[in-house]
């Protein structure tokens, strides 16, 4: 049989590999950043680009799509390459794929410190940004397709099945959560409201840690870890059980996030039983990655790159059992709104993400340069002070989760509260957030010093661009008698991803269509108007400063939670929320009832130095709203954008919209006169008072009227 000749293109996997480290140092800095900020608000700087409700959304978006993002694009063009015995499809299009994601990546970095958000968490990124993120995918998509077709095999191998489950439903995901109403460059308002956003975000948000920090690491994992272990995949049906299961069941466990809000309990016990399942093929894939490993546990002890896969295994299985844990509701009770879940995610990110593409690429750069590892002792030290800081960091979370759930839920033997003060939980978990702080700069040290080793080992060597090799073109796609159904289907890829589509979208399809359609699952509450042109511009001001990252907006029908927030809050209730703003994590205490709970002199003050009325509170200072004029001038857009969105502001509205702000204005500062308060009616501020004095008083608690029960 005649042997083929060709070569694999290193350069773009060197390329995704420099982007990784360069982008993993600046997405991990951020984070220790603000990690520091909850311990010492004074490192927020004062201005409005380094405060915590920006650089948060700067710190996820950095990690999962420039960090991680841009190590799976790493692996994928490696592996697959070599998996498939032909080089990428197309040169043009890997440099177009690259030099589009750091755009992105570029893009974000830029806009989201300016308070350019959409206020939905992991898809903060405004509309022109989103269509970018759509046609790169495309551009990757044909590529990667493109590289399957032409290959020289007959089977696409396990790892391959992940990275095109990860490209049709990262797509699925992007376009339905994406759905926006651009009222300029620089602003849009998500298609949906209220109930149904936050479906939508979370079926996205979640599975968005399940397409894009899971399904295509698997994949790596499928094959990184038998290479550097020198042995093949433990057990080939268990990665076919693995595999379809997973991707089936993923999709249906988002509502896990939204128990006890106002989603419908049907979709919550849905979440909650899909997500139960999920340990199953979850820890499937650990089981099948960890025994590759049978016969090779000696060399694990010597072999740093090992070393990193089995921790990054373990911390796979660790995170997965934890998930579903926190998806039963006894537990969900306690876990959510706390740092218990910041825990959580992070082992899953430092310790399978993270410590997976450590393994990759200490893997990777003595193949790409052609010199072995410069310093195993500093791959070593990497090893540990990377494992240490994830301790550092998840130990003190899991301590401060387990402290802020009981003080919140702490009762007196006379009944009442036992610390109705919010802020004493805050100040009591100071000293845990310096802990995790400690843990991030041991997380980040062992990082440098990877880059330093890394960057040494192809200072000492030459990268080789074009690696030959041969191979004889075997593929062919005729059917076998007797052949087993799933080896007949490996042959066929286009099958392949359409099954793959169909599958991951019947849970979507289930829970979203209902949610929508079903006019009973979001009663409406006659009382609940509109908000007021000031409040809409106050709501706006609310989202660029990133409050959702540190308030909640739900208040869950617990005894603690209605005796220190008043009435739980009702799913009609949010039927103007463009997006929705239930938030996910309570640094601060629950909002949606502190409309009319203080003056708006309180607010004023606050917003100016939130010490003068919460003494050893660690929220930042917001002095730049004092000073910053309102721009109005966008006023009719807004309006005409929300009533294409079905909100009901009558027409011609918008030519009249202003003279309504300004008269709400001119309240507000004669209130605030009253109080002692010079205030100028044009500025930001105003209007950021107007809308938290709007929050949760269309409606009052009638135990005989049923639209309030």
């Amino acid at each position: 049989m005649d042997l083929e000749q060709f070569s694999y293109d290193n350069t773009i996997v060197r390329n995704f590999a420099v982007a990784t480290l360069i982008f993993g140092f600046i997405g991990m800095l951020v984070g220790v950043l603000a990690a520091f900020q909850l311990a010492y608000p004074s490192l927020n700087f004062g201005i409005p680009y380094t405060t915590f409700g920006r650089i948060r959304p700067l710190h996820t978006n950095a990690v999962i799509f420039a960090f991680v993002g841009n190590g799976i694009f790493t692996g994928v063009y490696y592996s697959m390459q070599r998996l498939l015995k032909a080089r990428m499809f197309s040169d043009t299009l890997s440099k177009i794929h690259f030099w589009g994601w750091q755009l992105i990546i570029l893009a974000a970095a830029l806009s989201l410190p300016l308070g350019l958000t959409t206020g939905k968490e992991y898809a903060e990124l405004e509309w022109p940004i989103d269509i970018a993120i759509t046609l790169i995918w495309v551009v990757f998509g044909i590529n990667m397709f493109g590289t399957i077709i032409k290959r020289r095999i007959e089977h696409i191998y396990v790892g391959i099945w992940f990275y095109i489950a990860t490209l049709v439903t990262v797509a699925v995901l992007h376009i339905v959560n994406s759905v926006e109403l651009p009222i300029s460059l620089t602003k849009s308002y998500s298609w949906y409201a209220g109930v149904q956003d936050a479906l939508v975000q979370w079926w996205y948000g979640h599975n968005a840690v399940a397409f894009f920090l899971t399904t295509p690491y698997l994949g790596l994992m499928y094959y990184f870890l038998p290479k550097a272990a020198g042995r093949p995949v433990y057990s080939y049906r268990l990665s076919i059980v693995h595999f379809w299961s997973l991707i089936f069941l993923y999709i249906w466990a988002g509502p896990h996030h939204l128990l006890y809000t106002s989603l419908p309990d049907w979709a919550q016990s849905l979440g909650v039983v899909f997500s139960i399942m999920l340990i199953a093929p979850s820890w499937g894939g650990m089981v099948n990655g960890l025994m590759t490993l049978r016969g090779a546990w000696d060399k694990v002890r010597d072999d740093v790159v090992l070393k990193f896969m089995v921790v990054a295994v373990t911390a796979y299985g660790m995170a997965t059992f934890e998930g579903p844990m926190l998806s039963l509701k006894n537990v969900n009770a306690i876990s959510h709104f706390t740092d218990w879940t910041v825990a959580h995610v992070h082992v899953g990110a430092l310790g399978w993400n993270g410590f997976l593409t450590f393994g990759m690429l200490y893997w990777l750069f003595p193949r790409l340069y052609g010199k072995p590892l410069f310093s195993t002792k500093m791959a070593n030290f990497h090893f540990w002070a990377g494992t240490l800081g994830i301790l550092f960091y998840a130990v003190p979370m899991y301590w401060a989760g387990f402290m802020q759930s009981s003080m919140w839920k702490a009762f007196t033997d006379e009944g009442f509260l036992k610390y109705p003060n919010f802020l004493e939980t805050v100040t009591a978990l100071k000293p845990l957030y310096a802990l995790r702080g400690i843990g991030g700069v041991l997380y980040l040290g062992g990082f440098v010093v990877g880059c330093y080793n890394l960057a040494k080992t192809a200072l000492s060597g030459k990268l080789i661009p074009e690696e030959s090799t041969q191979a004889a073109r075997l593929f062919h796609a005729t059917h076998e008698k007797g052949e087993f159904w799933h080896r007949a289907l490996e042959r066929r890829p286009i099958q392949f991803m359409v099954l793959s589509l169909v599958i991951v979208l019947i849970g979507g399809l289930v829970e979203i269509i209902p949610t929508f359609m079903v006019e009973s699952n979001v009663p409406t509450i006659a009382s609940v108007q509109p908000y007021t042109p000031l409040e809409l511009h106050g709501r706006d001001l609310y989202i660029r400063e990133g409050c959702y990252t540190c308030h909640s907006q739900m208040v869950r029908p617990f005894r603690d939670e209605l005796e220190r927030y008043g009435e739980y809050s009702k799913a009609g209730e949010f039927v103007y929320d463009h997006p929705f703003q239930w938030g996910s994590k309570r640094t601060g205490p629950d909002l949606h009832r502190v409309g009319g709970k203080y003056p708006d002199s309180w607010h004023y003050n606050h917003m100016e130095d939130p010490t003068s009325m919460s003494p050893g509170s660690i929220m930042p200072t917001y002095g730049w709203l004092l000073d910053n004029d309102l721009d109005i001038s966008n006023t009719g857009d807004k309006i005409k954008a929300m009533r294409t969105l079905g909100v009901p502001y009558y027409d011609g509205y918008e030519k009249y919209a202003n003279d309504d702000l300004k008269k709400q204005a001119d309240k507000i500062v004669a209130n605030l006169k009253g109080a002692g308060i010079k205030a100028n009616p044009n500025k930001e501020i105003i209007a950021l008072i107007a809308y938290l004095q709007r929050l949760g008083t269309d409606i009052k608690a009638n135990p005989e009227n049923p639209e309030t029960k």
